[in-house]
């Protein structure tokens, strides 16, 4: 799936300051000098940028980086769609209506965000998930959810 999914990337979730190593799938502080590394991805890769308009990332910082502070693991770059919104919405975590005292302007079809990697799987399981960016979603997704599982899913999305 590797090959056929490339452009689109999940992303485990460790903040600034902190790397996910491959084999550990945990969070451990490294240097914060220009030099150091980042955070992987799914595929075992240098964690890529979800999104920026709007901004993402538990941080905002664009990235789908965590920590132990990032209780919701916000570790799957996904694209969003309608359904989903609609989906989530419906569950009590509503995306779409802007918040102005919080300077969140509302999500819709279309935009790229880190979602929670339990949020995804349960929309995936009830038939609702939007699509995942596999290059920009967190290692640490894979404690939830199953590379194999997310490419299922994107391959029916896909057709």
């Amino acid at each position: 799936f590797k090959s056929l999914f490339s452009a689109l990337v999940l992303s485990p979730c460790c903040s600034r300051g902190f790397l996910a190593t491959a084999t550990e799938k945990t969070c451990t502080k490294m240097s914060t000098n220009s030099n150091a590394t980042s955070q992987l991805n799914v595929l075992g890769e240098e964690l890529q940028l979800c999104g920026t308009d709007p901004i993402t990332g538990y941080y905002r910082d664009g990235f789908c980086n965590c920590d132990d502070i990032d209780r919701g693991v916000h570790s799957v770059c996904s694209v969003l769609t309608e359904d989903f919104l609609t989906y989530t919405k419906s569950k009590g975590n509503d995306l779409s209506t802007p918040k102005p005292m919080y300077g969140f302007k509302g999500l819709k079809e279309g935009d790229s965000w880190c979602l929670c990697a339990s949020r995804w799987k349960e929309a995936a399981d009830a038939g609702h998930a939007p699509l995942v960016k596999l290059s920009s979603t967190n290692i640490k997704t894979l404690e939830v959810v199953s590379l194999d599982f997310s490419a299922v899913i994107l391959s029916r999305k896909l057709k």
